[in-house]
């Protein structure tokens, strides 16, 4: 028995021959914790990743969640990612800006007024 097979891991496919090569998603940039939903749309020919992506994204999930459900590295994700975005198939929303977000006085207002219902 060959000491560099592990039958239980399945066959071992490095990720750039899934991506086929490509390093970069062809279109969109993926914050980690950008929000991926489909858009209801369906895709013929697609990758069993891609397939797998859309199940997911059924409900809004993050970069790093679609990465964690499918145990592949975040670079690889982002460029199914960009395939499936080019296609029309998903929508992204991408983090609110700290600079953007209310600030801490306004969420203590908010807390006391809630308090004080």
């Amino acid at each position: 028995m060959n000491e560099w097979l592990d039958e239980d891991a399945g066959p071992v496919v490095r990720p750039y021959a899934m991506t086929r090569g490509r390093t970069r998603p062809s279109t969109g940039e993926f914050d980690l914790i950008a929000l991926v939903v489909t858009t209801g749309a369906t895709g013929a020919g697609l990758e069993p990743e891609h397939t797998r992506i859309m199940d997911l994204c059924a409900a809004p999930l993050s970069v790093a969640e679609i990465s964690a459900h499918l145990d592949l590295p975040v670079g690889i994700v982002r460029v199914f990612l960009g395939d499936l975005l080019t296609a029309g198939l998903i929508q992204t929303r991408a983090p609110q800006p700290a600079a953007e977000l209310p600030s801490r006085r306004t969420l203590l207002a908010v807390i006391d007024g809630l308090r004080a219902l």
